[in-house]
């Protein structure tokens, strides 16, 4: 995931083995994953990390950012997948936002995701189809098809959806899971500077039924497309990795139950 780190400021050119260095001399150990300390963290703000994996001590690095939103995800678990290169990754695939049973009429307001759970030793155990667990979720651009003033073309396509969001998964076999098709209207723009490029970027904040969903994009490509620096009440199309970490909603473990009841 090299390439994301342009969405949070920095630039095509970085030495990522100097910066790899870096991280593992200033980071520190990232919750739920590397027992052994060899995944590290680097703050670059408020719920904003540069993220290094290191699967065994020898092995070359993996550098990517990660975003703690601050807005909590109901999501209706469909399938979870383990992934033999990533040990602490979980793929998950559910319906976010899904109606409670005692409001149906609400049912029109969910929407299928696909994202990356990096705290895959949380889900212990087997869970029940449909269980419903809180997620936070971010969305890294893989390619920005469209960001600029809403045209008639996208309102008319939006209007009948909740938010004006579409919002849908790759599914093809051949495409990247963990991605989300996706087409929203950015509610508020962050600009951050990163601290040790100095580079600036921007975090969107795009309406979404249920909650806010935060994006990131990388100005490098918005450049070499010819599209704007993103601003509030701008549409933003694209595909976009989202990656998480389960905040609420699963069993309590075995020892607590039979201790607590």
């Amino acid at each position: 995931m090299d390439f994301l780190l342009e969405c949070i400021g920095f630039p095509p050119d970085t030495d990522l083995d100097a910066l790899a260095a870096r991280v593992e001399r200033e980071g520190e150990p990232v919750a739920w994953r590397d027992p052994d300390g060899l995944h590290r963290r680097l703050a670059l703000a408020d719920g904003l990390d540069l993220r290094l994996d290191r699967d065994e001590p020898r092995a070359a690095p993996a550098l990517w950012p990660y975003f703690q939103s601050p807005h909590r995800l109901r999501v209706a678990l469909e399938q979870l997948h383990g992934l033999p290169d990533q040990p602490y990754d979980m793929l998950m695939y559910g319906e976010a936002n899904p109606a409670p049973p005692t409001h149906p009429e609400l049912r029109g307001e969910s929407w299928p995701l696909s994202c990356y759970l990096t705290d895959a030793r949380r889900l212990d155990r087997p869970l029940a189809a449909r269980h419903v667990i809180a997620v936070t979720i971010a969305g890294f651009a893989l390619d920005v098809g469209w960001i600029g003033p809403p045209t008639d073309a996208t309102e008319a396509a939006s209007a009948e959806l909740p938010y004006g969001a579409r919002l849908r998964p790759l599914e093809r076999e051949e495409e990247p899971g963990g991605c989300m098709d996706v087409s929203l209207r950015v509610r508020a723009v962050r600009h951050l500077v990163n601290p040790l490029t100095t580079v600036p970027f921007d975090l969107l904040e795009c309406d979404a039924p249920g909650r806010p969903l935060q994006l990131f994009v990388s100005r490098w490509q918005l450049r070499a497309d010819d599209l704007p620096v993103p601003r509030p009440g701008m549409r933003v199309e694209g595909v976009f990795v989202f990656t998480g970490r389960v905040a609420g909603g699963l069993p309590a473990p075995r020892l607590l139950r039979e201790r607590f009841g």
